[in-house]
């Protein structure tokens, strides 16, 4: 019997911050938990709370000195310098702070209990999983460990091959691909932001032929992401037939993020999870980055309440309200307000715009890689709906 729609969550997300200075010292995965709760949309059952990954487990990915030094960092809340040199911790990215250890481990645990979880298929949606950054001996990128490599060397563990690993964070998945780019059993597409940061994956990358790079001009908008999506990403997967999906959905490809220039709504991540949750009979949809707290917390609540087949209400109930606007957000020494209409709904207004050069060539260029690549469909056309 398949499984899910399951929601993975954790209380630690809630006591723990990388610092007040750094992104994210916004909340997120709990208050995307509080405002599941706050509509009603986590029936009985539906909730299941993450286990921390014990240090032995991380060992199919993380080096077990490097596993070792940041338990040490957190029990100590020290580093020594070589220790911050060789494996990059106690810096301003990659922070001292209190669960330094225990929240990444919690992020591993909820990819190892999704594998098991989706072992006969189904859905499952991890929010606090998305460390696509993490490689194996060392930090990297505000990710201490890689809770996605382990999301796929777990999903290997049970006999699941053919994995498709789809990543629309605004940053290239630097440290999924580093471990899986040459393994022609996995199939990785990420839509990223051209010239960020990790400034890697490149259009021309191939791995072992199952890498497709799209760095994306900033300004990406709902048209142009839709046309990526039904000429590309559609048929490629399809063609692909994974046994499971892995979507990291990080929301700081969204308009209102500070750590991006792309300008995308959240409906365009809705309709890429209606495309794609078809084409596999299992489905594993993460967080990833985000550092707007209002649009953060939407996005993965409205993508939780699309998997169910859920409306979206125009106007929140005041309970759901009213955790948004107990979220707060300094940046640059600054209190941030929540824009007109952040706190009364999930739905974003669309973001339509022109389909640019860029976009039609990168896409075209993919596409000429596919053995038989057929008409995309019209992207004016609607998604298709939950499966």
């Amino acid at each position: 019997m398949s499984t899910g729609p399951v929601f993975i969550g954790a209380e630690i997300y809630r006591a723990s911050s990388f610092g007040a200075h750094h992104p994210l010292a916004v909340p997120r995965v709990s208050t995307v938990m509080d405002l599941a709760r706050a509509l009603g949309w986590l029936a009985p059952g539906q909730y299941r709370t993450s286990p921390r990954a014990r240090p032995e487990g991380l060992g199919i990915w993380h080096d077990p000195d490097y596993v070792a030094a940041l338990m040490r960092a957190e029990q100590a809340q020290a580093v020594e310098v070589w220790t911050r040199e060789r494996y990059r911790i106690g810096t301003s990215d990659n922070p001292i702070f209190p669960e330094m250890f225990r929240r990444p481990a919690t992020g591993c645990g909820a990819a190892m209990l999704a594998a098991g979880l989706l072992r006969r298929g189904g859905v499952v949606h991890a929010p606090g999983c998305g460390t696509h950054h993490g490689l194996p001996d060392r930090a990297n990128g505000f990710c201490f460990l890689n809770d996605l490599a382990i999301a796929i060397l777990s999903l290997r563990a049970l006999g699941i091959r053919r994995i498709a690993y789809l990543d629309i964070d605004a940053h290239h998945p630097d440290g999924v691909e580093h471990g899986f780019g040459r393994d022609p059993e996995i199939l990785m597409v990420s839509v990223h932001q051209a010239g960020r940061w990790p400034r890697t994956g490149l259009a021309g990358d191939r791995g072992a032929g199952n890498v497709y790079n799209l760095p994306v001009p900033a300004g990406l908008n709902d048209s142009e992401f839709a046309h990526i999506r039904d000429a590309l990403v559609r048929p490629l997967v399809a063609a692909f037939r994974p046994e499971a999906v892995i979507l990291q959905c990080g929301a700081d490809a969204l308009a209102e993020d500070p750590m991006s220039r792309l300008m995308l709504s959240n409906n365009a991540h809705a309709d890429f999870l209606h495309a794609v949750r078809p084409l596999a009979p299992r489905l594993l949809l993460t967080g990833g980055g985000g550092y707007n707290p209002w649009s953060v917390a939407r996005l993965w609540t409205r993508l939780w309440g699309e998997l169910n087949g859920l409306p979206m209400p125009t106007r929140l109930p005041p309970a759901a309200r009213q955790v948004l606007r107990d979220l707060s957000w300094t940046r640059a020494g600054r209190a941030r307000p929540p824009a007109p209409g952040w706190t009364d709904t999930l739905a974003d207004p669309p973001r339509p715009g022109p389909l640019r050069r860029e976009i039609r060539e990168l896409v075209a260029m993919h596409r000429a890689r596919l053995p038989q690549a057929s008409p995309g469909p019209n992207v004016a056309g609607k998604a298709p709906g939950p499966g």
